[in-house]
């Protein structure tokens, strides 16, 4: 297999990250999602990625060999698990406290059945974090899970990022009531975005070795695909459709 250069891998990484889109984003955005739905949305999140997020990167931790890459996992997977390094609490946590600022009881987060395509992407996550070298493991957690489609514009100068919506256009707030002091989560994320997304392509570029490479872009696509098998199930499930598509018998638009 001929051998990738640390650019070709950088573009690479970029490509799968600039494909992380998907129609029903801006649905949602625009405030498109039933409010008898939300929470079916909240729920498959929560249980596909985001509470196991810690275990993913603690998988990745302990496959690598590399003290100055473990440390960089390591301080991840504490911001995760416990929000020391915000000063605030672990991501799992603010995402249950953004839930219940929507009125929605946390009990349900519990024991949440995951729909075909969402527990096929999370036996996917589990797969490529467990069993194929941290590398993997870091690039899918703190690439993908944790990045966005704007990942260039860390990168290199002049890339628009992604642009800031003001806490109170967030759509959570704007069309589902949710109250601006449960808007933790978001404002961690913009405030460890820079350092972690730096920390996040520290790792790729500058402790992935040559060999490593192929095989994370391998598993980065395949996580790019079971992502987006899983946004499509949900977005049916929770009443959206693409744009120009027919509603299909007793779908919840005809009986508005």
């Amino acid at each position: 297999m001929r051998c990738m250069n640390r650019s070709e891998f950088k573009e690479g990484l970029l490509r799968v990250m600039e494909r992380r889109v998907h129609w029903s984003e801006a649905a949602f955005a625009a405030g498109q999602v039933p409010r008898d739905r939300l929470h079916i949305l909240l729920e498959q999140e929560y249980a596909s990625h985001v509470r196991d997020l810690s275990i993913l990167l603690g998988q990745a931790y302990v496959q690598c060999p590399l003290s100055k890459a473990r440390k960089l996992l390591a301080e991840e997977l504490y911001e995760q698990e416990t929000g020391g390094l915000s000063g605030s609490d672990g991501n799992a946590e603010l995402f249950l406290g953004l839930a219940a600022g929507l009125g929605l009881s946390t009990d349900r987060f519990r024991h949440v059945t995951l729909l075909p395509e969402a527990a096929k992407f999370h036996q996917l996550l589990m797969e490529a974090c467990s069993r194929h070298g941290w590398e993997v493991g870091a690039a899918v957690t703190m690439v993908f899970l944790e990045g966005n489609p704007y990942a260039r514009a860390g990168l290199e100068p002049g890339v628009a990022d992604a642009p800031r919506v003001r806490p109170v256009d967030h759509p959570l707030v704007r069309f589902y009531g949710l109250p601006l002091q449960s808007l933790a989560l978001t404002r961690v994320h913009h405030g460890r975005d820079r350092a972690q997304r730096k920390a996040a392509w520290h790792l790729m570029l500058d402790f992935v070795d040559e060999e490593a490479r192929p095989r994370v872009l391998q598993w980065m696509g395949q996580v790019l695909h079971g992502w987006l098998h899983y946004r499509d199930e949900l977005a049916g499930k929770i009443g959206l459709l693409p744009v120009g598509a027919p509603p299909s018998a007793g779908h919840w638009r005809d009986s508005a």
